[in-house]
């Protein structure tokens, strides 16, 4: 029986030398493995109460946006700065080299609204902070973080962790 890790692909050396990219479009263009991928992620928060999913830019909307429909439940996308229409509020964050912005919609999330967090990748953290500090500005509780990849060796989940996050990964690559 095949695993998650099993449909993601690896791309050496993008998209630079000695990066070795985690391709999860290939989980994604599978049905089994992306109905997997799902059941997975939702698994450790079955019985719990959630009121919304929120998916980090951009793979996490593929699959915030699945786990929202399995669960009945809104979707709620964290966008890079100036993608979103409406009134946002914004969260910086640092980047290996410089900084970069998220927003979310200033009346996305109600004040006790429970949110389950959703990207493809764990690499710093960075952006999976700034998003959870978004959802904390607007009152709302994170319960979890799902991940399809983690990559420990930079720390993310030990960052959110620190945090007093819940963090969950399908999978891991060592040596990142």
């Amino acid at each position: 029986m095949k695993t998650v890790q099993d449909y993601i692909r690896t791309i050496p050396d993008f998209p630079h030398k000695g990066i070795m990219f985690r391709d999860v479009t290939t989980l994604f263009a599978d049905p089994r493995g992306f109905r997997i991928a799902i059941d997975q992620l939702l698994h450790p928060y079955s019985g719990q109460p959630i009121d919304k999913v929120v998916g980090l830019e951009a793979r996490g909307f593929i699959l915030g946006g699945a786990i929202a429909h399995q669960l009945g439940k809104g979707f709620i996308p964290i966008r890079k700065k100036g993608k979103l229409p409406g009134k946002t509020i914004e969260q910086a964050y640092t980047l290996e080299y410089g900084e970069a912005i998220v927003e979310v919609h200033d009346d996305a999330i109600s004040a006790g609204e429970r949110v389950l967090l959703v990207d493809d990748l764990l690499a710093t953290g960075g952006t999976a902070e700034a998003g959870i500090k978004l959802i904390e500005r607007m009152g709302g509780i994170v319960v979890g973080c799902a991940f399809v990849i983690d990559l420990p060796d930079l720390g993310g989940s030990k960052r959110l962790e620190a945090m007093g996050m819940d963090v969950h990964a399908l999978c891991a690559f060592e040596g990142e």
